[in-house]
């Protein structure tokens, strides 16, 4: 079991390792720039959201395209229905040929997933990752809070969070780590925010609140905003999709012919959909509870950061697409008027001319 725990943490630090590095530089740029932990920890999240929007815009494009291609799929669907392999296949080819590839929604949420653990390094080990002690410094200060028992054995160079608590509050250790060199007076961080201790963890332990109500009251705010910020992001993902008015109106004339296939399979891809939707915040308002508060903060940011994408590709893409597909299918009905009238007059002409022979 320690030999697999030991490959998987390799492995991590491995893929990962670079990636929290990095986000640890920009967030010291920031820090050293603000003079905030708080606003690092911000900035540092409207760079990564910024950096994801493109992948956004592709999505929706490619959602965009697959709206465009939903008649070519209905004629797959009735050629092919019986034969789901090749039907898959014709599907693929498809979506391949006008550059609508399905998978390309799966992207972004996959980020998003990837980013989660180098944020939590750079959140869970500021003292290394900002204030740029050494992996070896914080070790010795971690050995010799250990021996002086001001420290508990959780406490690792990596996850440093109660030896900043313990720098804070005993002067005696906090010199002493100075006169040893392992650390300078200014590499301390200051990691409050708004009133609010980003190193402390959101509980809602009645115990843990009543021992410092003044500390853990106002950290219940982040999960509560956590929450309603991807509530918030999660619906307006469903309003401002490609074809949501449409897929509505398909909903309502399915409940009077339950018996159209294309629809249960359509409702199928829904149900798999709303669960994933579901799952990133409630894991969101997970690690809110069991990692620091600053985690709950780059939740927060992230998910405004969401709406916003959100907003700017409906008023970019889906919003003129929409226009113009309803410009052309009103087109398309005044053309079919106009031959229907035009059928009209001539079936009269010939009328009167056989009343006059």
């Amino acid at each position: 079991m320690d030999i697999k725990v030991s490959l998987a943490t390799n492995f991590l630090d491995i893929i990962l390792g670079p990636l929290s590095s990095l986000f640890g530089w920009v967030a010291r740029l920031f820090y050293s720039f603000l003079g905030s932990y708080g606003l690092a920890i911000i900035f540092l999240t409207v760079v990564i959201r910024g950096l994801l929007i493109p992948l956004n815009v592709r999505s929706q494009r490619s959602m965009l395209k697959m709206q465009a291609l939903s008649g070519k799929q209905a004629e797959l669907q009735r050629k092919y229905g019986h034969d789901k392999q090749r039907y898959q296949e014709e599907l693929y080819k498809l979506q391949q040929e006008n550059g609508a590839m399905g998978c390309s929604g799966c992207i972004l949420p996959l980020l998003q997933l990837l980013f989660i653990w180098p944020i939590y390094r750079v959140v869970s080990g500021p003292l290394h990752y900002i204030a740029q002690i050494s992996m070896e410094n914080l070790q010795k200060m971690i050995d010799t809070a250990s021996e002086w028992g001001i420290i508990g054995k959780s406490v690792t160079k990596e996850n440093h969070i109660a030896l900043i608590d313990v720098l804070a509050n005993n002067s005696k250790f906090f010199r002493h780590v100075v006169t040893e060199g392992n650390m300078s007076a200014g590499q301390m961080m200051d990691l409050h925010f708004l009133g609010l201790d980003l190193t402390k963890v959101p509980s809602i332990n009645p115990a843990t609140i009543m021992k410092e109500p003044s500390v853990y009251i106002p950290l219940l705010f982040l999960p509560l905003l956590v929450l309603i910020v991807n509530l918030v992001m999660m619906r307006m993902t469903t309003w401002l999709k490609p074809g949501y008015k449409e897929q509505q109106e398909a909903k309502e004339r399915a409940k009077n012919n339950p018996a159209r296939a294309g629809q249960v399979q359509q409702d199928k891809t829904e149900s798999t959909m709303k669960i994933m939707n579901w799952v990133m915040p409630l894991m969101m308002l997970f690690t809110t509870f069991i990692w620091p508060a600053a985690m709950g903060l780059y939740w927060i940011i992230s998910g405004l950061m969401g709406i916003l994408s959100q907003i700017l590709v409906f008023y970019l893409f889906t919003k003129p697409y929409e226009l113009k597909k309803a410009e052309a299918e009103l087109a398309k009905a005044n053309a079919f008027k106009k031959k229907a009238a035009e059928q009209g007059e001539g079936d009269k002409s010939k009328s009167k001319k056989k009343k006059k022979k």
